[in-house]
This record gives C-alpha cells, sequence and structure tokens, in this order.
C-alpha cells in the first residue's frame, strides 16, 4: 500500500479524501488523516478500510516529523502559514508535497533544495489559485499554439451563495474563511494594467471601482481588482500584454453597500478597542459616528455617509442587525475586523439547507493576422450539501488528482511548482471535467478595456 498523508480536515477536504479513498483500492493507497482535533476527520474518513485519523500537532516536532517519514506524499490542507514547517520535512525526508495555498516567500526559498533531493512541492492547485492557473493557462497556450499574440487577459473568481439559497440583501454568505473576506483588498494598492498602461486602486476606493459581465443562465455580476494582478505575469508569460486585470466576483450591489464599512473603519484589522466586551452592536456603530446629544445613530450614520432612507445599502446594513442594541460584541480586546466579522456571522452563516456556488471567469484577447478576437470562458459549480461544498469539489479534487498523478509518476518535474505547465493542467482539466468542473466559452467581439476601469 502506499501512503498518503492528509495534514488537517477542515471544510475544504471532505471531496480530496472521498476521491482518495474511492480510488484507495484499486490504486493501493492508504490514507492517514492528521489533525489536532479528529472528530471531523474520522467522520469524513468513515470506518474506510483503507484509512485512519490519527491525532496530529503541527507545532509537535517528534509526532510531525514520525508521521512525514512514514509517508509516501504529504498533502497539507492546514491554513496557508503553517505549511512551512511540513515542506522544511518533506524537503529533509524527501517526500514529496501538495497544497492548494499561494507559494510564499518561505516555501520558494526552499526550491533549490527540493530539485536537489529531486522532490516536487506542488502548490496553488486548489480553486483560486488552481484551476484558474489552469484553465487560463490551457487557454493562452492553445491561443500561442496557433500563432496569436496574447493582448488582454482578465480572471475573475468567486466563492459566493448558490441562487436557491440566496435569500439575503447582500446576495452573499461566506462560503470560505470569513476573517479574508472582511479584510480583502488590505495591506497596498490593487495595481493591475490597462491598455499598456498601469493602474492603481488604493483600498479606499477599492470598492467603488467595479467592472460588470453577465454568466449565461446566472446573472449579472460585478467585480473588484486584486491586490496584485501583475504577480502572474512572468510565469504566464505575458510580459508583453497591454491589459492584465484579476479580480474578485460578488453580486451587483454587493461592493457598493461594502464600502460603507470601509469608509467608517469598521474592517480595520490594526488596533483593538477598549472595552470591547461590554459594547453591544450599536455601540459598535456609533464608536464610529459624530457625537450628537439629539440624533439617533441610525440618523448620524445617513447624515455621515448621505444615504438616503429609501436607498437599498440602508436596507441591507439594518439588515445586518448593526443597531440592535441588545446584541453583545463579547469580544475581547477585539479589533473593528474581528467585531464587523461576528456580527456578519449572524446574518451570512451557511445553514444546514444552504449551497454554495464558485464561479469563475476568463476573458482573452489576442491578434492573428492583424485582427483582434476576444474568447471569454466561464465556470460555473454547485454545492451539494454542507460537506460536499462547490468550495471544497474546486479545492479539494484538483488537490487530490494531483496528488494520485505525482504517486503515479505522470508530474515529475521537481522544485517549488504551481500548476502552469501541460504536465500538471491538461490531465487535471481533463479528469475535472468527469466531476462537472467545466468551462463553457464563447467568442465574442473584442472590447479591449472596461471604459468603467479607464
Amino acid at each position: 500500500m502506499r501512503k498518503i498523508l492528509v495534514i488537517g480536515s477542515g471544510k475544504s477536504t471532505s471531496y480530496l479524501l472521498k476521491y482518495l479513498l474511492d480510488k484507495s483500492f484499486e490504486e493501493q493507497l492508504f490514507i492517514t488523516v492528521g489533525d489536532l482535533y479528529i472528530k471531523q476527520a474520522k467522520k469524513l474518513i468513515a470506518n474506510h478500510k483503507n484509512a485512519e485519523a490519527i491525532t496530529l500537532d503541527v507545532f509537535d516536532e517528534i509526532s510531525r516529523t514520525n508521521a512525514i517519514k512514514e509517508a509516501d506524499i504529504v498533502v497539507s490542507m492546514l491554513p496557508a502559514r503553517f505549511h512551512i514547517e511540513v515542506a522544511k520535512d518533506c524537503v529533509t525526508y524527501k517526500k514529496n508535497m501538495v497544497t492548494a495555498s499561494y507559494v510564499s516567500e518561505d516555501m520558494q526559498a526552499l526550491d533549490e533544495q527540493a530539485k536537489t533531493n529531486n522532490i516536487i512541492l506542488l502548490n496553488e492547485i486548489g480553486v483560486d489559485p488552481g484551476v484558474d492557473h489552469m484553465s487560463a493557462m490551457q487557454a493562452l497556450d492553445r491561443i500561442r499554439d496557433k500563432g496569436g499574440k496574447i493582448i488582454l487577459f482578465e480572471s475573475f473568481t468567486g466563492g459566493l451563495i448558490a441562487p436557491e439559497s440566496d435569500d439575503n440583501l447582500w446576495n452573499y454568505k461566506f462560503t470560505w474563511n470569513p476573517r479574508n473576506v472582511v479584510t480583502a483588498g488590505q495591506g497596498g494598492a490593487a495595481k493591475f494594467l490597462q491598455e499598456g498602461t498601469y493602474k492603481y486602486i488604493p483600498y479606499n476606493r477599492l470598492f467603488r471601482r467595479t467592472e460588470f459581465l453577465e454568466i449565461d443562465d446566472f446573472g449579472r455580476f460585478e467585480v473588484y481588482a486584486n491586490r496584485d494582478s501583475l504577480k502572474y505575469q512572468n510565469a504566464y508569460g505575458l510580459e508583453n500584454i497591454k491589459t492584465l486585470y484579476r479580480g474578485t466576483m460578488r453580486r451587483v450591489g454587493f461592493s457598493r453597500a461594502w464600502n460603507i464599512f470601509v469608509i467608517l473603519g469598521m474592517t480595520d484589522d490594526s488596533y483593538t478597542i477598549n472595552d470591547s466586551e461590554n459594547m453591544s452592536y450599536r455601540d459598535f456603530t456609533n464608536s464610529f459616528l459624530p457625537y450628537s446629544p439629539t440624533d439617533s445613530v441610525e440618523l448620524k450614520l445617513r447624515h455621515e455617509l448621505k444615504i438616503d432612507q429609501d436607498d437599498i445599502v440602508w436596507d441591507k446594513l439594518v439588515e445586518l442587525d448593526i443597531f440592535n442594541p441588545n446584541k453583545p460584541v463579547e469580544l475581547k480586546k477585539a479589533t473593528p475586523a474581528q467585531i464587523l466579522q461576528k456580527i456578519l456571522m449572524d446574518s451570512w452563516t451557511l445553514s444546514d439547507k444552504d449551497k454554495d456556488m464558485i464561479v469563475m471567469y476568463h476573458k482573452f484577447g489576442y491578434v492573428i493576422n492583424d485582427k483582434k478576437h476576444q474568447i471569454d470562458t466561464s465556470m460555473v459549480v454547485l454545492g451539494e450539501d454542507q460537506t460536499y461544498t462547490a468550495m471544497a469539489k474546486t479545492v479539494g479534487l484538483p488537490v487530490a488528482m494531483g496528488t494520485l498523478a505525482i504517486l503515479n509518476g505522470k508530474i515529475t518535474t521537481p522544485g517549488v511548482q504551481i500548476p502552469i505547465t501541460k504536465e500538471i493542467y491538461q490531465p487535471i482539466l481533463k479528469e475535472l471535467e468527469t466531476f462537472g468542473i467545466t468551462f463553457h466559452e464563447k467568442e465574442v467581439p473584442y472590447l479591449g478595456y472596461n471604459p468603467l476601469n479607464n
């Protein structure tokens, strides 16, 4: 039996483990799931003959290294900041490793050592990053193979609520880490290329500079810019491109309302609020508004931000219960972002019957024989239930497929890798189609830059 160690059994591991367990007899696999809290791991493997759950603390060097030494390949489904401890051991003990997270500077620093030891550290093979890389490179390579020169590439992804479960005014619920949603866009201006010009959007303007797009059968969406759209310019071979823009998708109207929290300062995570544990939601909201001996919190907020009472933005704020004097914050020494996250989780946490949705959209502009062309591709994946979510499917399946491909010698290039080569993306995208993860492509007139962002 070939031994796979999966470290972490969070929300994105359900499809990963199901795929590996379903393949375990024909592929001679034994899967060990290590987690500090193994209740979820035991639930997911469900007494399968070819699996076991073990207690594993990634910061306990002895138990961590013992588990890694026993494995033929390691899959880290830990929070991104913890991968490096696992990766260092994998390099030391010459074990291949797979993660869905972005390549950190510390991870990239292991590249030469990984190559020397002839091991693969495959990263960014989830959904975003992951499926976005693979689907984009497949189209880009196809265009280049027929002589096209790429002049535009835009790529957008969103983790959203499925239409049948869309029951609030924000058209949104948390389908992934809520903290990442609250702090999205912070830490520097968004930067991208547009018609040969570098563009920058500071955080305080990010949610008011949106692009709009339509997906057949699913309606209209809006996009706000990711922090660094230029990160993959060289990796994708787009050094001479005119427009390069990556963004996050939401339903139309989300960003305008979210911008209220940005303006007020509620998304700030850099300082703590005094006596936060004794605040109500109303107190928290009031703490960002001017003092008035007569005006209510509601009136002050509307006046301060110039929101009309019949504006849908106002209804969205009221729906979140931010003016409730009887709901306690109950968080000690909390930052504004932490308190806002707690408030949002009251309204945006998925219920047992809710289903999620992953949407992805690419635009490719290119020139052949002096004529400009554009191809748009889109993908929509709907979740099944609270365990087998669209997020788990689009993250877990590529990770599992990459893991098995390495075990079977189909991915062999050593070093720190991301899935942008044909060796990786061709077989995985083909297999993903058998699970309903497919892209729909259409040719459209070349539109160039979006005038909203000019």
